[in-house]
């Protein structure tokens, strides 16, 4: 969830009235917002040290789907309307006097379709910015950057000075030499592939530059006196810039998602709209497409949808007219009207700034926040059931019991990790075909699913190490492997992996883990040359480069024959005379190589179990039923 910090006074003026910080969270609480932080204790101490500090600010963490949240002119134009003190603004497009013919242009070059081709616009008129305002303008662009527009590569915004440029305006893609022009805060004109090497080393861009670096032509946009306004996604031109002085603004978005692009455009307009000297209006842009058909941008119409107050009842326990469901709707910024031909059925319009409504069940969860959540009659359901926990988990909590009487404690790491944490510092190579991996990671930490449990105990460690040693730890969990013969391409593991760090490695120790387990799942323990016995578990020597040379095993399982007659028994007796096994690789232990132990930080040896719990879940034995 993005977290976005407005100016604590400044709301309260928008709010018309100041709250402690209990009122603004219970407010927040009731929105479906959540009120992170409050900052005026801090910066009331350290105005007492004689520290320089900002004004109070609050923290409000916001749903990811409600990009109109995401600035405090939004969050301040929801509370206000889901407080009834002012109507839901109407948006709408402004035409200059000679109409659609005096619309400013922008031509869309065939050349875009190589990079990136969709494009988007508008204008803001007489706008005026405050030093507030013209922060919250940019830090709105940042956020959506960074949320929707997944980091530039689906969606880019740019915005611009009118004033300085000539249009009509073209939308063009060329070759990288083929461009120059002075970017955003330089002086000197660069071409496009020098800003590439330029911006190598700045943290801020270089995160970009992949979008567009391999492509044979760059996106670039340009008024009539071939004037640079921008190169999507990278960086604006120095020559358009806004500043406080600016009075009209051009708006650009490019994209590779119609959307997203859609949804960006309307966003970024409709939120500063209301500093424009006609608040709430915006003057569209026609777009010329390569075909040669036009646009008119941005599409303010919103969307009609239906509703039922029978639905709704029917969610939220209520018995509400469609006329109270109407009022409800209203303070969630939606217009409403109950249709004159069926009174059970809500016309509902959903403003542009609110593409996050998509069912009927939205309007129904906005119907129930304007309610009140805390406000819901409770009622125990119509019917009554007996449940009872899946084999898998049932399995688990044998373990999870077991170990932890054993005195190993559980952890609970996060699911994704680093593809290096999973492959790379376990010494493990990635054939391609074992991991699901994220398409668009937030962070390094998170790019793919991780395929054992191993390294989540290992940072555990890594992150308690001024702990007194030993630290005996474990995890009973998922883990998950791409599967093509399943419909979801994946399929999911449930694992146990236990972690020992002491001063020695203790390889007796995780062993004898496992030994407590498999006695407690009633599985004897065989030889690994006895191919005569039915079922059981042993282990055998492996050279797994994630342990110490001789120091690891693999462990198998010989899960128990069918028992359908003679034909069975003979077809056994064959194997076993010539040694055929179908015994199963259900997981390893041993003491970890020293450079596993490097690269997680860890200054002591370390002995490490895992095993999957997959083969067991038919074995509803004495174990479960004891236990029962």
């Amino acid at each position: 969830m993005p977290t976005v910090s407005v100016d604590k006074a400044d709301l309260w003026a928008r709010l018309g009235r100041e709250y402690t910080t209990e009122e603004f969270d219970k407010l927040c609480f009731d929105y479906g917002l959540e009120l992170d932080e409050d900052t005026t204790a801090e910066v009331e101490e350290a105005i007492k040290k004689g520290l320089p500090a900002e004004r109070p600010q609050l923290k409000i963490e916001i749903p990811a789907n409600r990009y109109d949240l995401l600035c405090i002119e939004g969050i301040a134009r929801a509370l206000r309307v889901f407080l009834q003190l002012s109507e839901a603004p109407k948006y709408k497009l402004a035409y200059p006097p000679s109409g659609e013919a005096g619309l400013l242009t922008v031509t869309i070059d065939k050349e875009t379709e190589k990079i990136r081709p969709l494009f988007a616009c508008a204008v803001l008129r007489n706008i005026k910015f405050t030093p507030s305002s013209y922060a919250s303008f940019i830090d709105l662009q940042d956020k959506l950057h960074q949320n929707i527009c997944r980091r530039r590569q689906l969606v880019a915004i740019g915005t611009h000075d009118l004033d300085t440029l000539t249009p009509p305006f073209r939308y063009e893609a060329r070759p990288p030499k083929d461009i120059k022009f002075a970017p955003l805060g330089k002086d000197k004109k660069y071409t496009a592939e020098e800003l590439m090497t330029l911006y190598d080393s700045e943290k801020h861009l270089a995160k970009y530059l992949h979008i567009i670096r391999d492509s044979p032509v760059y996106p670039i946009i340009y008024d009539t006196k071939d004037q640079v306004l921008s190169m999507p996604p990278i960086i604006n031109s120095d020559h358009s810039k806004i500043t406080l002085d600016t009075r009209n603004v051009f708006i650009d978005v490019t994209a590779t998602d119609q959307t997203k692009l859609d949804i960006v455009v309307n966003i970024v307009a409709t939120m500063f709209a209301e500093y424009c000297a006609e608040p709430f209006t915006i003057e569209p842009v026609k777009v010329v497409l390569p075909n040669g058909q036009t646009r008119i941008c941005p599409d303010l119409s919103g969307r009609e949808m239906t509703a039922r107050a029978s639905y709704v009842n029917s969610c939220t326990g209520l018995s509400l007219s469609s006329q109270e469901v109407s009022t409800l709707l209203t303070r969630m910024a939606l217009t409403t009207s109950v249709s004159p031909s069926n009174p059970d059925e809500i016309q509902v319009h959903i403003p542009p700034t609110r593409p996050d409504v998509l069912h009927e069940c939205d309007i129904m969860e906005d119907a129930a926040i304007a309610y009140g959540f805390n406000n819901l009659p409770d009622k125990f359901p119509a019917t009554s059931t007996v449940a009872q926990p899946l084999a898998i988990s049932k399995l688990s909590d044998v373990i999870r019991t077991e170990w932890a009487m054993a005195g190993w404690i559980e952890v609970l790491p996060l699911i994704l990790c680093s593809h290096e944490e999973n492959f790379e510092w376990l010494n493990h190579e990635d054939d391609g075909n074992t991991a699901v991996k994220i398409a668009n990671p937030k962070s390094l930490e998170f790019q793919v699913v991780r395929t054992t449990l191993v390294p989540g105990l290992l940072k555990t460690i890594r992150e308690n190490r001024s702990h007194a040693l030993p630290i005996k730890i474990f995890e009973t969990s998922e883990v998950v492997f791409k599967d093509t013969t399943r419909e979801r391409q994946a399929r999911n593991e449930r694992h146990a992996a236990a972690v020992l760090c002491n001063k020695s490695a203790g390889f007796e120790i995780v062993h004898g883990m496992l030994d407590r387990a498999m006695k407690m799942l009633e599985i004897p323990r065989i030889s690994s040359t006895d191919y005569k016995a039915e079922t059981g578990y042993y282990i055998k020597e492996t050279s797994d480069p994630m342990y110490f040379p001789g120091r690891a095993a693999n462990v198998f399982y010989r899960p128990a024959p069918a028992k359908n007659g003679k034909i069975a028994s003979v077809k056994k007796g064959i194997e076993d005379a010539l040694h055929i096994s179908h015994d199963l690789n259900i997981g390893s232990l041993g003491i970890l190589h020293p450079t596993v132990l490097e690269k997680f930080e860890i200054g002591f040896p370390c002995s490490a179990l895992e095993f999957t719990l997959e083969p067991f879940k038919k074995k509803m034995s004495k174990v479960w039923t004891n236990e029962d």
